[in-house]
Parts: structure tokens; C-alpha cells; sequence
């Protein structure tokens, strides 16, 4: 049976103001199983002006810093409550595994806390000011409304790590949804209400990215744009901003290196790894797609690679059973096969791998491990959002340093070596905005994260991240009894 959404405008769950909805697919088996709406520019302006009248005219304007922080500790506390059925939502939507989806619905709850803690935190300070008689402070403001477009892979972390910052900064947001799979944001939508925030704090709106998410990335009202996504529609929404001036934070997915020295611990980076590329079914926006290897272990690496990868159970995504599911669309899969064709006539040599999952029905690969002799071949620095490992080899420090920031990409990289000064020297060389060292994928709502060069810019989770949805706003006080003095005597 087909479900039918609705998108969540000033607190009343409505239809697109003309009718239109569009379909989403279970990967696992082809099957529609949900409608939503396709949201029109009309109705993207009535979510944020909902949002700018909850922002300064609303209770939410009123509420202060510890009563924002309550809600946010309710709506967590709910997240991690409805965990299962948020999980099942997912999965049904992406085809990302059950196992992953629920534990991470009910991870993501410890973000909203981290941040309801914070609320109350935010804090100016007093100037030493070179004026007598003169007291001067900043304070921080909201800014006011936030466009936070989130992409399917990651959808309701990515949503935490927006709004959390957000609320507890006292701003209102309208979040745009991926039109390849909503369906997770508009089940934890329901959730707004009963955490105590009020109408039109938080909106949700789906469509496409014209009109919709145009629409919502130039809207004059909307003062700040948290996007993560591709590069060509990060292009657009930098665009759109020039119409409205917003401040944008762009968190654009990477080619990130993995890499392991001579005296890794073997095991340890093999699974390091396997995580790395073919968890979610490699898409993620960290997934560890180049692997760096230096060429005295990369026999013996691979050859256990390359067994525990043909050993990967493709299926069911809701099965405790399944080790990897399908990819989202099928857009992904054309794009793969066609990459791995170039490579192919370029020189790569297909480990593992290489083909659709044969059997499995729905949008399955299989999990594909390519040797690369050149670091300048097409498919090395392009995101392929699957389960495609690139291999390189090196011989030298400075080489495999060289072949990790050769990419236009730069958001993680990963490290595997027991030499601590030479983990140290790496880390800080290497151009990426996080490094991890002989593990791979951690996160924590403390720990920032974020791009550089084509991967983005700006950082989201950590406490900094709440600062960054405020302003400061400097506050001149004069103290002295004594008339303003005549501003045409000098003295």
C-alpha cells in the first residue's frame, strides 16, 4: 500500500498548494511505496515567513535560553524513543541497513542533547575599551531564519547537527528535504509538536531543487543556508544567496584517502578499510574510496581485502542478516558501471567485484575493489557515492602524501601506522578537514566536521557551531553624567 505524506508549513500538516506529489521507491525492491509533495515556490514562501514570525514575533522569540534547551532534551529524548520505527522509515527509503539506521536514529539524540546543554552557553563579552566613561559589551544574537537542505544518506544526522546548533541559538528553520527519500524527516517531523516547540519553528518542505529548493535558497527572509549535498547544486545555491546575502556553509562530500604504511597493523586497517568504503554501502560523504598502500604490504593487504569484500552478505537491508544493501537510486548504479568501464580502458584492473549483484533484485553492486596504476585516471578523484574502492601504491612518506592531497576533494582522510611522530606529521599535512588515525568514521557531537577546497567550507557539530548561527551585536553604553561633549570643539 502507497503512503502518502504531507510537508509540515507553521505547525499544520498540508499538500503542496497545487496538488502535486511526486514518488519515492524502496532500492531493496523497485516498489513505490510512498507519495509526497511537490512543494511550489508559494509554498516555500509560506514556510518561511511562518519561520521569520515564530523567529521575532512568535513565543520562540520570548522563550529563553533554558526553555529552548528543554525542548531540544525532549526532542531528543523522542528521537531515541522512536528509534525503531524512525530506522524502519529509513531503510525503506534509502535501503540503507536496518541495523545501521536504527542505532543511528538513537545515536543522533545524543547531538540534540549536546546542544540542548549549550543553549544556555552562549555567551558576549565586556570590551577594555580605550574611552573613558564608556562600557562596552557584545552580545550574540540569533540570525533568523536558517535553509537547511539535507541530502538522503545521512538525512536525520545531517538534520540534528543543523537544528540543534539553530534552535539553541534561538534561530527558526525551514528544512528542505532529498527528493529521493523524505520520507524519514517528515516521520521525525511529527516529533516537533510533541517536544514543546512552537508552530512554525521548524518547517519542512519537499520538492525538487527547482522550485523548491531555489526558491528557499534566495528567499529574501532567509539569513542563513546550511547545505550538504553535490558540488553543481552547491553552485546553484551560492548563486541564489547572491540575492539574499545569506550566510551558506557547504558540506560537499570528498574522495577520501586511506592510508597505510608498512607497519600498520594489518587487520586493523583492513577493517578500518572495509568501513570506510563499503559501510552504507559506500555512501557517505567520508567514504574512504582512495586507498593509499604502501607497495611492500598492498599484496598482503588486498589479498585479505579483497576476501572479507567477496565475503559480504548483499540483501535484504532490513535483515539482521544483510552486511550491505542496494544504492539509493539507480542514477548511481549507470554512473558506477560507466566509471568503472573508463577505468578499465584507462589501465585499472577490476580486483573484486566490478558487476551488479546478481539475484539480489532491487539496485545492488557488488562490493568493487579497482588497482589503479596512475593517480590521473578519471574514476581516482571522482565521488562515485558507492561501494568502488580505488587502489594506489607508494614507496615513500613524502608520496604517499603527495598521492592523498592530489584530488580536487578534501573533507577526510584516514591514516594507518604505528609510528606516532609520523601519524603526527601526516595529520598535519595532509589537506583535509578530518583526519582519523588507525581508525575510520567516528564521530561525536564534541568533534567538529567539515571540508576544504572542493569539499566545502564551514563546520557543523561542536559547540563552535552554535556561534556560527549568531551574530554579535556590539552595545555602547556611556556612563558618565557629563553632557555629550559639542562635536565641533576638539579637545
Amino acid at each position: 500500500m502507497t503512503k502518502t505524506y504531507d510537508m509540515l508549513i507553521n505547525g499544520a500538516w498540508v499538500p503542496a498548494s497545487d496538488g502535486a506529489t511526486f514518488e519515492t521507491r524502496n532500492p531493496a525492491t523497485g516498489e513505490v511505496w510512498a507519495r509526497v509533495p511537490e512543494a511550489t515556490a508559494e509554498d516555500v514562501d509560506r514556510a518561511v515567513r511562518a519561520a521569520h514570525r515564530a523567529c521575532y514575533e512568535g513565543p520562540w522569540s520570548s522563550m529563553t535560553p533554558s526553555q529552548r534547551g528543554h525542548c531540544l532534551r525532549r526532542l531528543a529524548d523522542l528521537l531515541a524513543e522512536r528509534s525503531e520505527a524512525l530506522g524502519e522509515t529509513e531503510t525503506r527509503d534509502t535501503g540503507k541497513m536496518f541495523r545501521e539506521t536504527r542505532w543511528q536514529a538513537k545515536y543522533i539524540s545524543e547531538f540534540l542533547h549536546f546542544y540542548a546543554g549549550a543553549a544556555d552557553k552562549i555567551s558576549g563579552e565586556t570590551l577594555p575599551i580605550d574611552k573613558p566613561d564608556m562600557f562596552v559589551f557584545t552580545q550574540r544574537e540569533p540570525l533568523g531564519v536558517v535553509a537547511a537542505v539535507v541530502p538522503w544518506n545521512s538525512q536525520l544526522f545531517l538534520t540534528a547537527v543543523k537544528i540543534g546548533p539553530a534552535l539553541a541559538a534561538g534561530n527558526t528553520v525551514v528544512l528542505k528535504t532529498s527528493e529521493h527519500a523524505p520520507a524519514v524527516i517528515l516521520e521525525f517531523g511529527a516529533l516537533i509538536a510533541e517536544a514543546g516547540i512552537p508552530d512554525g519553528v521548524v518547517n519542512i518542505v519537499t520538492g525538487h531543487g527547482d522550485p523548491c529548493g531555489k526558491a528557499l535558497t534566495e528567499h529574501p527572509l532567509v539569513a542563513r543556508i546550511s547545505f550538504t549535498g553535490g558540488p553543481v547544486a552547491a553552485r546553484h545555491v551560492l548563486m541564489n544567496s547572491t540575492r539574499n546575502f545569506a550566510e551558506v556553509s557547504l558540506e560537499l562530500g570528498g574522495k577520501s584517502p586511506v592510508i597505510v604504511f608498512e607497519d600498520a597493523d594489518l587487520e586493523s586497517a583492513v577493517n578500518g578499510a572495509v568501513a570506510g568504503i563499503f559501510g552504507a554501502s559506500g555512501q557517505s560523504c567520508v567514504a574512504g574510496s582512495r586507498l593509499i598502500v604502501h607497495e611492500d604490504v598492498a599484496d598482503a593487504f588486498l589479498e585479505r581485502m579483497i576476501r572479507l569484500a567477496t565475503g559480504i552478505r548483499i540483501g535484504d537491508p532490513m535483515s539482521e542478516e544483510t552486511e550491505m544493501g542496494p544504492l539509493c537510486t539507480r542514477g548511481q548504479i549507470e554512473t558506477i558501471e560507466a566509471q568503472i568501464a573508463r577505468a578499465v580502458e584507462e589501465g585499472g584492473r577490476v580486483l573484486c567485484g566490478g558487476k551488479r549483484a546478481e539475484g539480489a533484485g532491487g539496485q545492488f553492486f557488488q562490493p568493487t575493489i579497482i588497482d589503479c596504476p596512475r593517480p590521473d585516471m578519471e574514476i581516482v578523484d571522482t565521488e562515485l557515492f558507492g561501494p568502488v574502492l580505488c587502489v594506489l601504491r607508494f614507496r615513500t612518506e613524502a608520496e604517499a602524501l603527495a598521492l592523498a592531497n592530489d584530488t580536487e576533494h578534501g573533507l577526510a582522510a584516514g591514516i594507518f601506522t604505528r609510528d606516532g611522530a609520523r601519524a603526527l606529521r601526516m595529520s598535519r599535512a595532509v589537506r583535509a578537514g578530518i583526519v582519523w588515525v588507525n581508525t575510520y568514521r567516528a564521530i561525536s557531537p564534541v568533534a567538529e566536521f567539515g571540508g576544504m577546497k572542493a569539499s566545502g567550507y564551514g563546520r557543523e557539530s561542536g559547540f563552535q557551531a552554535v556561534y556560527d548561527y549568531t551574530r554579535p551585536k556590539t552595545v555602547w553604553m556611556n556612563s558618565s553624567d557629563d553632557p555629550v561633549a559639542n562635536p565641533f570643539q576638539m579637545r
